[in-house]
């Protein structure tokens, strides 16, 4: 049996764990909004917020992993696994601790953890300093970003 295809299976159910939640939480929200008050989350949210994160990783996940495990740095078929099964195990460990963490930080660290073993000329660092600088950067970005549009509903009157 082909190791990627296990890694990938993992991966798929890591992030249907991890992912799953954001969904859950839209549609707790819009159930608790029909019917008025608190609401617990029913199975069928679960299962299909949960499945459907897995399923897309499953079908189109191995598309980003052959695109960073390019672009990033060449991986053959047994670095592929462990990149990918490195990021899974990542994931379900911070999941089992309640800490969520993004997917794509997992895996794309891991590609780089794995190119880097090789030699370290192997990754593309430049390529790999400008994802890091978009993920620090994203934080202080959002976060004036929404002070920035609740003071301008504010001066609107409309918060």
């Amino acid at each position: 049996i082909n190791l990627q295809r296990l890694s990938a299976a993992y991966m798929a159910f890591s992030h249907g764990r991890n992912d799953a939640q954001k969904p859950m939480g839209v549609l707790a929200m819009a159930l608790a909004l029909y019917y008025g008050g608190k609401v617990t989350v029913p199975l069928w949210v679960v299962l299909s917020c949960s499945g459907t994160a897995a399923l897309g990783t499953a079908y189109g996940g191995w598309r980003i992993i052959q695109t960073l495990g390019m672009r990033l740095t060449a991986l053959n078929p047994v670095q592929g696994f462990a990149a990918e099964f490195a990021g899974a195990t990542v994931i379900q460990l911070a999941s089992s601790a309640g800490i969520p963490v993004s997917t794509t930080h997992a895996i794309t660290s891991s590609i780089v953890g794995v190119g880097s073993v090789q030699r370290r000329s192997a990754v593309r660092w430049s390529l790999a300093k400008e994802i890091l600088l978009s993920w620090v950067l994203t934080l202080p970005a959002t976060l004036l970003m929404g002070a920035l549009l609740l003071t301008l509903l504010r001066g609107l009157g409309l918060a």
